[in-house]
C-alpha cells in the first residue's frame, strides 16, 4: 500500500469522518475505496468505448431511413 497526503476543507473532512463512521471504516479506507471506484468506472468506460469503436456498422440501421414525425403518428 502507498501512503498519500491530501488536503480538504473542514466541511469535506467532517463529511468523510461521518461517512466512514457510518460504514465502520477509517477515513483512509473510505477515500481509498472512492478513488478505486472512480478508477474502475473510468477503466470500464474506456474499455466499452474502444469496443464500441471496433464494431462494424449494422446493415439497414442508417439514421437516414427513419420515419418522419408525421409518419410515426399516422393511424390507419
Amino acid at each position: 500500500m502507498r501512503r498519500v497526503t491530501i488536503t480538504v476543507s473542514e466541511q469535506t473532512a467532517l463529511w468523510a469522518r461521518r461517512r466512514a463512521a457510518q460504514e465502520n471504516i477509517s477515513v483512509s479506507k473510505l477515500v481509498g475505496r472512492i478513488i478505486e471506484d472512480q478508477m474502475r468506472l473510468s477503466d470500464e468506460y474506456a474499455l466499452g468505448l474502444s469496443e464500441w469503436r471496433r464494431l462494424e456498422p449494422v446493415a439497414g440501421a442508417s439514421g437516414c431511413a427513419r420515419m418522419t414525425r408525421e409518419q410515426s403518428h399516422e393511424r390507419g
